[in-house]
């Protein structure tokens, strides 16, 4: 009888506790759909900055990064990343305001950035760090300048995202609340320069990369989620034209800001040049950047994979046994990643490759490759739903290559006018509640 009542007792202490949990879960969701729950309005896919091109000495400087954000909102917080650093990285001053044009930044916009209240913060090597949330209002598809003075420190290593089809400034000194980043001081001709030569009118230095930034969140409203379009070159906007966000994501982005039920659907691009499936080239393979690319988005809802003509491209020099690719190793990988999306609640759509006879690397196995993973993604089920590129872009008298209209002329990557028919020829659809 003691033992049936202990029993009783102990039943009673676990329906307790567990009640006690979902309470305070419960209480956690609500929390969350309140004003502190978020949506990613901008995003870059970091990399590791290689070589004296692309690795610059930063030292006593600011950067002025300019992006273009997808949902607009009344609060935002930014998101800085030292994700391939081997040090600390420090930012001393740090601020956000909306973009005047260049270099310069509208005035009464500028907000300090703040990391747990504080002017400064010490990233750590692999690691990123969001600033504390800054009242701004932000409309769609506007500009944002993010601002940042690097003190002098050792950096054996930097995280960028390489092309950023977009102009950004750096000066020497603490500018980061310049209305316009001025003139860089004379430095001795013996030190390293830490940025390029070409610069604006006012002075400021202009790089063509986004440092130590990948991603802006904005305030979620209702019905607020995003897509991820994950991707190579293609995605990134190769070849479009600078400073006028007229890649394909961009061209969605419009889009679905026309569309009064999906105004509210952010398009993040995580793009990167030269990117494989299977195997590192340009910046992780999208195996490996999966989870923080697309995965730990906030208010990720959808992908779109754009992803293989690298790894087919590859065929034509194969170095290492690991580029002999076939149609079945690339088309598991994109059913991992589809796989990995739905596990987390997100639908994925398969994007079939566009083509790329007359291309550098175009190999008759390699383009062999290509028709049997672009049937695949349209036959075999694997993803949500299907977009194809393919189909858009090619000539219908030549159907391995480009249509003219829509040819940059490398045979590889769209123009202007190939982009928005990508971008054009997307169901809307495939993105409603």
């Amino acid at each position: 009888m003691l033992k049936q009542c202990l029993s009783l007792v102990s039943i009673a202490v676990f329906l307790l506790a567990v009640s006690a949990t979902g309470s305070a879960q419960s209480a956690m969701r609500q929390q969350g759909t309140g004003a502190r729950e978020w949506v990613c309005t901008w995003a870059a896919s970091p990399m590791l900055a290689e070589g004296s091109v692309r690795m610059r000495p930063f030292a006593a400087v600011t950067l002025r990064e300019i992006v273009h954000v997808s949902n607009g909102g009344q609060q935002l917080r930014v998101r800085f990343t030292n994700e391939f650093g081997v040090d600390g990285l420090t930012i001393s001053d740090a601020h956000v305001a909306l973009s005047a044009g260049g270099s310069d930044i509208k005035e009464g916009t500028d907000h300090a950035l703040t990391f747990g209240g504080a002017a400064s913060v010490r990233i750590p090597p692999g690691a990123a760090m969001y600033s504390d949330p800054v009242a701004l209002a932000v409309t769609p598809l506007s500009d944002v300048a993010v601002s940042f003075f690097l003190p002098s420190q050792v950096m054996r290593a930097e995280t960028y995202h390489s092309f950023a089809d977009q102009d950004n400034f750096a000066a020497d000194g603490d500018q980061a609340a310049a209305a316009t980043l001025g003139q860089v001081p004379a430095r001795d001709p013996a030190a390293p320069a830490a940025i390029t030569p070409q610069t604006t009118s006012a002075g400021a230095a202009i790089l063509q990369s986004w440092y130590f930034l990948d991603g802006i969140d904005v305030n979620a409203v209702e019905g607020a989620r995003a897509v991820v379009t994950l991707g190579d070159s293609i995605t990134d906007g190769a070849h479009s034209t600078l400073n006028a966000n007229l890649r394909w994501p961009d061209v969605l982005a419009a889009r679905l800001k026309q569309d009064g039920s999906l105004a509210q659907v952010a398009v993040l691009n995580e793009g990167i040049g030269g990117n494989r499936v299977l195997n590192d080239q340009t910046g992780p393979n999208a195996l490996a950047r999966l989870d923080r690319d697309v995965l730990t988005q906030n208010g990720v809802r959808y992908l779109i994979v754009l992803e293989s003509i690298n790894d087919i491209g590859r065929l034509a020099h194969i170095m290492v046994p690991e580029d002999d690719v076939t149609a079945q190793q690339l088309e598991q990988g994109l059913k991992q990643i589809a796989d990995a999306a739905r596990e987390h609640g997100i639908k994925a759509f398969g994007a079939t490759l566009t083509p790329y006879g007359g291309a550098g690397y175009r190999t008759d196995r390699g383009e062999q490759v290509r028709e049997d993973v672009n049937n695949w993604i349209r036959t075999s089920g694997t993803f949500d739903g299907v977009i194809d590129f393919d189909q858009i872009t090619r000539d219908p008298q030549t159907p391995d290559r480009f249509n003219p209209l829509y040819d940059s002329g490398d045979h590889l990557h769209p123009n202007d006018a190939g982009y928005k028919a990508m971008g054009e020829g997307i169901d809307l659809k495939l993105f409603g509640q």
